[in-house]
């Protein structure tokens, strides 16, 4: 069986989320990055025997429109797929729904959708070190369940209509370390970073952190008050553990 993997993963965690999912249905692994802007999805090939994997991180509990966007243009040619989102232990609200409706409408058939936590990409003190040892026994077990199974998923949680997409909210600027390499620029999936003098476009930005991420002279800063109001906002949301769920 070959498996294909379909991930937005700008700071890692929802990658590391896929990777203890897919590896476990064997065969050959196949990755395709919606956070290059520069690929074509519309020349990604997916058979109908491939074993597909779909995974992004839920933004304030939607999928990332670009993620979804670029999802879309990929055909699936009737083949099995498990969706999965990533998010920071707060909610994800409408993310699989979103995500489910769009992998119909390119012709995947949807037969499960894992929702999972990992480390919150801007508020990191909330889901510290996830995914750990224990999230990676019960995704293994997640894995197991729906390896042999060929039936649609019915149960997956969320609303229709969706919930709305908030702005962007926090925008990393660069500091007074930047060397002005350029990673930041040249990986940032929405293309938002200018080349000359390394500012976000406002308009752009999806707070995704991948620049801050990348940055490895630390270089990259979003407003530590309005991170600290952020926090405070999630705390009591995000105070005790929460744990993967599966859907089938």
């Amino acid at each position: 069986m070959n498996v294909v993997e379909i991930i937005f993963s700008p700071t890692g965690g929802t990658w590391k989320v896929a990777n203890m999912i897919g590896r476990h249905w064997g065969g050959n692994i196949t990755q395709i990055d919606l956070s290059n802007a520069k690929t074509d999805f519309t020349k990604c090939k997916i058979k109908q025997e491939d074993m597909v994997l779909v995974a992004m991180p839920s933004f304030g509990g939607r999928a990332p429109a670009v993620a979804i966007e670029r999802f879309r243009k990929i055909r699936g040619n009737q083949a099995r797929c498990t969706i999965v989102c990533v998010y920071g232990n707060r909610a994800y609200e409408d993310t699989l729904v979103e995500m489910e409706d769009a992998a119909r409408e390119a012709g995947f058939r949807v037969i499960a959708a894992v929702a999972a936590v990992a480390e919150h990409s801007i508020m990191p003190q909330y889901a510290a070190n996830r995914p750990d040892a224990a999230d990676e026994k019960q995704l293994a077990g997640f894995a197991a369940r729906i390896a042999s199974r060929d039936e649609n998923a019915v149960s997956i949680p969320g609303n229709r209509p969706y919930k709305k997409s908030g702005g962007a909210g926090l925008v990393p600027k660069p500091t007074k370390d930047c060397v002005k390499c350029g990673v930041c620029a040249e990986k940032c999936p929405v293309q938002a970073i200018d080349s000359a003098n390394f500012t976000a476009d406002s308009k752009k930005c999806i707070s995704c952190m991948r620049c801050v991420k990348l940055c490895s002279h630390d270089a990259r800063k979003v407003n530590g008050a309005m991170v600290s109001i952020a926090a405070m906002a999630i705390k009591k949301a995000c105070s005790v553990r929460k744990e993967n769920e599966l859907f089938l």
